[in-house]
């Protein structure tokens, strides 16, 4: 299914906040923060040039994730940084002065941090980042994981220190039941969902995703003409679709957001013009993208820069992920989590549609630019599923 943008406010300016959390000076800012983590390194840009012949476009390229943090996913960029600012700005607080990025280990700094609780809840890779974070600083982190969450993928957050805490129901109980708990225990909640009154640090989290866009228009020929952004509530896509719009001005690409057909909320919020919550159906394989209620401030910028809206089906994904893992021609192999070639599912559905294809813009000139979100964060489930192990399709281009 396809929705075209035709809310009045698409393609009007982004109001204050979002294009101040969005722009430039944020992003820079993010990547300075970045830079500053040990581990730190650009996360690879791959041409795709047999994949983008089969789907009649001029060019496909794919900025790789999976290598991100040591975390296998884009998520390493939001939580850990809204973490590292809200301490950065609790100590300047206390000490009376700015604090800098570059203080974070002064014993001052420290003891600051060890009496702060940083609280979220998780499919599994916004928990991991969080945990990380309040790890780097010496802080608390309790993560809450609903039912749906894997063994592994618990035990991976976990390892960074954090304290778990199982909850019945589904991703947006956990939202719900973690922000109750701090709110009891004056801890910080550190989402990237969005709800009346809780704007700011989700806010925060997106402009720590920028840090993708900046890297991928540095490496690539020419700006995109077409970027398909996948979507569970929203946060992602709104933030690198915003940075976008603002970097690129009127010569912005067409953004294309791809949701599970199974927690298709974002459309449904485009149909409704709204944000809404969707019922619980079928879980989808695509366990990261599986929420059911758009978070707001993603909506406020989607709704301006999000050009059209769709859904892709399970079978899409998995093949996705057999599709980048055997790749043909020269394209390199890349390893694609469940949910990280969504993206790549909906321009391969498009570009099957005359329809779409027409509707999209889509042609033999296109510049296409996807995002693999993540790498293998289940290994045996990605081992199921495709019928390798990640590290044996690493091997195919070592």
């Amino acid at each position: 299914m396809l929705l075209l943008n035709r809310r009045p406010e698409h393609r009007q300016p982004l109001v204050a906040a979002d294009a101040s959390a969005l722009g430039l000076a944020g992003a820079t800012e993010a990547e300075r923060f970045l830079c500053l983590r040990e581990n730190h390194a650009e996360t690879p840009l791959h041409a795709l040039p047999a994949l983008a012949a089969e789907l009649g476009v001029g060019s496909l390229h794919v900025k790789d994730e999976g290598l991100r943090l040591g975390l296998g996913s884009f998520k390493a960029l939001g939580g850990s940084y809204a973490v590292i600012r809200l301490v950065l700005e609790e100590a300047s607080k206390r000490l009376g002065r700015t604090v800098d990025v570059t203080e974070l280990n002064e014993a001052d700094v420290r003891a600051i941090a060890a009496g702060m609780t940083f609280v979220c809840a998780t499919d599994g890779n916004h928990g991991r980042s969080v945990a990380q974070g309040a790890g780097l600083v010496g802080a608390r982190s309790v993560v809450f994981v609903h039912s749906g969450v894997s063994a592994e993928r618990v035990a991976a957050i976990a390892r960074f220190g954090a304290e778990m805490v199982r909850v019945d129901g589904g991703y947006d109980h956990s939202v719900r039941q973690a922000a109750e708990i701090a709110a009891a225990r004056g801890w910080t909640v550190v989402s990237d969902t969005s709800w009346p009154g809780y704007e700011r640090i989700p806010g925060l989290v997106m402009q720590g995703y920028t840090v993708i866009v900046r890297e991928a228009l540095r490496h690539l020929p020419k700006p995109p003409t077409h970027v398909f952004l996948q979507a569970g509530v929203g946060g992602f896509a709104a933030a690198l679709a915003g940075h976008l719009a603002v970097v690129l001005g009127e010569d912005r690409p067409t953004v294309t957001v791809v949701e599970p057909a199974r927690a298709a909320c974002i459309y449904a919020t485009a149909e409704a013009g709204r944000p809404v919550k969707i019922p619980h159906d079928e879980p989808t394989v695509m366990a990261m993208l599986e929420c059911y209620e758009a978070s707001p401030v993603a909506w406020r910028v989607l709704s301006r820069v999000g050009d059209a809206f769709m859904t892709v089906e399970e079978d899409d994904a998995v093949a996705v992920m057999n599709r980048l893992a055997r790749p043909s021609g020269d394209d390199p192999a890349i390893v694609s989590g469940e949910s990280g070639g969504a993206g790549l599912a909906g321009l391969i559905r498009a570009a099957a549609s005359r329809d779409t294809r027409a509707a999209l813009g889509l042609d033999a000139g296109s510049r296409v630019l996807v995002i693999n979100t993540e790498g293998a964060t289940d290994p045996g489930r990605y081992a199921e599923l495709v019928g390798m192990a990640p590290e044996d399709v690493l091997l195919q281009t070592a």
